[in-house]
């Protein structure tokens, strides 16, 4: 179910190739579908022309509910139908999770779509703490796509915890992307985890995560971000409500600081499993 697309990055070339990212900060309507497709397609359409990529919350349409058994669809059903029309439409690519039933399981499935492709990742580590290990089943695949000349990497919430499962070897990718819906009560470990990915990998990071209240009593305050391979701030949206931002990223300019403090060449060698 997961397509992966790796290229080695090892003999560094300069590419002037620019990428717009949209952040899209939102307040997810619990469990309402309709609702949430309808928000989102809004703000596609105000963004038509001005991005290449958008970046939504973890579970966009529906919130981190548990109840996956009554809210999860095919990759074939109406939500990802519905994006993928969305961004051949607007010529968009947009990027998020949402709940996913695969041969009788279910999946916080992160997906990458674009007007010609679409790319699935399965989240790997599963929030334990509340319970959606035992309502979800876990991936094992990582994924990283190439979208107008960017190798990206997929990866949701809880993953940011994880390093070694983000290791960017070989420079194998350059924009790193964390779909979340991360409460308030530990924003800053969100905060610090987002600049540690992106300076130890050397890559662009960024995080979306939701805003407002769920139905389970958890508060959202958002600050969403990209940082660069510096550990700057290109976005920071640091006022808890609905918006978004566009922020356009550069290829030449993160290929022309590896090759000039090339860390990378340093990195342990390991494989995973």
């Amino acid at each position: 179910m997961v397509n992966t697309k790796k290229s080695s990055h090892q003999e560094m070339q300069n590419e002037d190739t620019n990428l717009r990212v949209s952040l899209l900060q939102t307040d997810i309507k619990w469990e309402d579908k309709e609702y949430n497709l309808t928000t989102l397609e809004r703000y596609i359409s105000e963004l038509t022309g001005k991005t290449d990529l958008i970046v939504l919350p973890e579970m966009f349409s529906t919130g981190f509910s548990m109840n996956s058994h009554i809210l999860a669809e095919g990759v074939d059903e109406k939500t990802i139908t519905t994006l993928q029309k969305w961004s051949a439409q607007y010529n968009v690519a947009l990027s998020g999770s949402f709940i996913a039933r695969d041969n009788g399981e279910y999946y916080n499935r992160g997906f990458f779509i674009t007007p010609t492709d679409t790319t699935f990742y399965d989240k790997k580590h599963l929030f334990r703490m509340g319970d959606e290990s035992k309502h979800f089943s876990a991936g094992d695949k990582q994924c990283i796509v190439q979208y107008k000349g960017f190798n990206i990497c997929l990866l949701i919430c809880y993953d940011l915890r994880f390093p070694i499962w983000a290791r960017n070897v070989d420079n194998k990718y350059d924009l790193l992307l964390y779909v979340a819906n991360w409460p308030e009560s530990r924003i800053k470990v969100w905060n610090t985890l987002l600049e540690a990915r992106a300076l130890e990998n050397q890559s662009y990071v960024c995080g979306v995560n939701r805003v407002g209240k769920d139905d389970i009593g958890l508060t959202y305050t958002g600050q969403s971000a990209l940082i660069d391979y510096k550990g700057n701030k290109r976005v920071y949206l640091d006022t808890a409500i609905e918006q978004t931002a566009t922020v356009e990223i550069s290829k030449e300019e993160l290929n022309l600081f590896r090759n000039k403090f090339p860390v990378w060449k340093d990195a342990d060698k390991f494989t995973l499993y």
